[in-house]
């Protein structure tokens, strides 16, 4: 049987892989906390750890095996050069969430050679403040050129979907529904986003199904602009937005990007991979948003 540990696995995406790996009889560990609930109950075995403490987090594992290490929760260098320790000779493959954000706005289509995190420049000092795009870009880097066992990176856009709990599609339809202004500067900017249950099947193919390495990016298929994005809120919420190029730091946009970022996609495409459109899923999920905060 198919051995699998998950860090970050109860709730949003990582909660849907593990319902995916369960379903396919696959054995599953979640490592977790202990602070947020699961409902899994006895169908997977839990290492309840803070993934911070890298003296507990080797305790916990032990001499465990796993053929498929996900994790969902490494946004630093020093968590990466950890996790490669600790991992060394204890898993078949490792699947590293990482982000759209390793990638600079309006550079074009970002395909994964624009950012080689496998020749990348890792910072050494373990306190090294971090914005979230370069804690990915040197997070990447470690595994890519110090582990011992193969290694993918999903590059994700934002992830969307109902149990989103950063509700950052939540934030226009609220304010939209409620006349509150938004603040975006660049209308035209186009951007690209995945589905949290397209997002959890990416992971499970590419840890399960495919055997890709290095970074592979993973978005639904078609771009939105900004423009046309509020236009499919106002359908939804049967609402006029309000949009404003300059406002106050609360009403700004989670989405308000200075210019266009999307991802080229060709090399999961190639491995077999078939993506959500995204014009099929984002307007039900925000008519959805909107009915439930209307009630």
């Amino acid at each position: 049987m198919t051995n699998v540990l998950v860090l970050g696995g109860t709730r949003f995406f990582g909660k849907n892989l593990v319902e995916l790996l369960l379903k396919e009889q696959i054995k599953v560990t979640l490592l977790t906390r202990g602070k947020t609930e699961d409902e899994f109950g006895d169908q997977v075995q839990r290492l309840v750890v803070d993934r911070e403490d890298a003296v507990a987090l080797e305790k916990a594992i032990g001499d465990q095996q796993y053929d498929v290490v996900y994790d969902n929760i490494c946004f630093t260098p020093q968590q990466a050069r950890e996790a490669v320790s600790i991992f060394q000779n204890k898993t078949k493959r490792y699947i590293l969430t990482s982000s759209l954000s390793v990638y600079d706005f309006g550079t074009g289509i970002c395909h994964e050679s624009d950012v080689d995190t496998h020749h990348y420049t890792i910072d050494a000092d373990p306190e090294a403040e971090l914005s979230y795009g370069e804690g990915k870009r040197q997070a990447e880097a470690v595994f890519f050129q110090q582990a011992d066992f193969p290694v993918a990176a999903v590059r994700f856009p934002i992830v969307l979907g109902p149990n989103d709990y950063t509700k950052r599609l939540h934030f226009h339809v609220e304010r939209v529904l409620s006349g509150k202004v938004i603040g975006i500067s660049n209308l035209e900017a186009q951007m690209n986003f995945i589905h949290e249950q397209e997002a959890a099947e990416f992971l499970f193919w590419l840890g399960i199904s495919s055997e890709l390495i290095g970074p592979v990016n993973a978005r639904s298929d078609g771009e939105v602009s900004l423009r046309e994005l509020v236009q499919w809120i106002e359908q939804g919420t049967e609402q006029q937005a309000i949009i404003q190029s300059e406002t106050d730091d609360e009403a700004q946009s989670p989405f308000g990007v200075p210019d266009s970022w999307i991802m080229d996609t060709s090399k999961a495409k190639q491995d077999g991979f078939q993506f959500y459109v995204l014009s099929d899923w984002m307007p039900a999920l925000i008519k959805q948003m909107a009915t439930q905060t209307n009630r």
